[in-house]
């Protein structure tokens, strides 16, 4: 039974997978804390107020955050890029590697 196992774990690469979620986890640790740590405070220095994150439309008594939705929305471009860039990088000495 454990044989069996151990070649269903083979077979289908769940341990290539379970690796590369641990690392994907971690890489997108990595690439969060250069967003928020590094390039999310110089945005917020040139922008009027600093606190762009926790801008607000009031209508109606309905309190709408837009500045945590614009928010997301730069550090999910941000951390897309440079994920994309990294497997761009990986990809290509991949390519070169196989020649």
């Amino acid at each position: 039974m454990l044989k069996e196992f151990t070649a269903f774990l083979k077979q289908y690469g769940v341990i290539g997978l379970a690796i590369a979620v641990i690392i994907g986890g971690k890489l997108n640790d990595l690439v969060t804390a250069v967003v928020g740590g590094l390039l999310m405070p110089v945005v917020g220095r040139v922008t009027p107020t600093g606190n762009w994150r926790d801008a607000t439309y009031s209508l109606g008594g309905v309190n709408f955050e837009y500045g945590k939705v614009i928010g997301a929305g730069i550090d999910f471009i941000i951390v897309a890029f440079i994920v994309f860039w990294i497997a761009k990088k990986i990809l290509r000495e991949e390519t070169v590697a196989k020649k």
